[in-house]
């Protein structure tokens, strides 16, 4: 009889526990997302906050903002495995290529170029005059602002002495205020800044083009998260509420209104890995 009741017990302890996890509601998965500073940090949240707030709501997966003072600060939180989702192209190395990161989108914006820029006013007319002056660059970790300039600086034995500003907008404040002579540069960035802040350039040097940032996920979220947020990124233009927000997070930071989201793969960042096979190890 003790046995039997036992067993009862038992039976109904596991249809109640049963009815109570099926009942609970479940929270949604949540992952950090790192965008690359492109910006200074109010800049890149104003642009990022109002895209990831629709971007979790349409997906059902929830997507937290996590950036660093610094592009180099924001790759170092990648690095150390503290992010799952990233606007990125700080990981197309060959090292880093191993770290299994999958492009699934990109913005549907004209390629980019580095560039070196001087005021339009400057005195500097040739990438020669620059041997020995102060030049500034996001950080260590841009790619088109900082290692493809200084790349083609160093192929053309131009020694400059290297400023770390944090970002292109600190970069370019140092340029105007004349701490430095000249700048590398986005190419988008250098538009977007000179609409925003009436600023005029002059550009030395522009590299090949390459796709801007891309989207990016770990290996370790499962597949069937990627496809959701992927699917949210990309079809976030053909709705009226999504397609509002881009407008206006476009406009903060001086892109153009079509500056949307779209698939995109490995393949469309070829660019990037050539550049790796020659540039100087120091810079992958």
């Amino acid at each position: 009889m003790k046995k039997r009741l036992n067993a009862l017990l038992a039976a109904a302890l596991a249809i109640f526990l049963g009815l109570m996890s099926g009942g609970a509601h479940a929270e949604p998965p949540s992952y950090n997302f790192s965008p690359v500073n492109q910006y200074d940090i109010n800049l890149t949240a104003a642009y990022w906050n109002p895209i990831i707030a629709y971007v979790s709501e349409k997906s059902g997966v929830k997507l937290n903002l996590k950036i660093g003072r610094t592009s180099a600060d924001t790759t170092s939180f990648v690095l150390a495995k503290e992010v799952e989702f990233v606007f990125s192209n700080h990981l197309f190395s060959p090292e880093r290529e191993q770290l299994g990161w999958k492009v699934f989108g990109r913005r549907n914006t004209p390629t980019v170029q580095g560039q070196i820029v001087v005021p339009a006013d400057s005195p500097i007319t040739d990438i020669a005059q620059l041997k020995g002056q102060e030049v500034a660059f996001a950080g260590p970790e841009a790619f088109i602002i900082y290692k493809v300039p200084y790349a083609y600086l160093l192929s053309k034995n131009v020694d400059v002495k290297v400023v770390f500003a944090g970002n292109q907008n600190a970069a370019f404040a140092q340029l105007f205020a004349g701490k430095v002579v000249a700048s590398g540069g986005n190419s988008q960035l250098v538009d977007g800044y000179s609409r925003r802040e009436g600023k005029k350039f002059r550009v030395l040097w522009s590299s090949e083009p390459f796709q801007d940032l891309a989207l990016m996920a770990s290996s370790k979220v499962p597949e069937a998260d990627v496809r959701k947020v992927a699917a949210a990124f990309i079809d976030m233009y053909k709705d009226p509420k999504g397609r509002d927000i881009l407008h206006q997070a476009s406009k903060e930071v001086g892109l153009p209104n079509d500056a949307y989201f779209v698939a995109a793969s490995a393949a469309d960042y070829a660019a990037y890995k050539r550049f790796y096979q020659s540039a100087p190890v120091s810079l992958h």
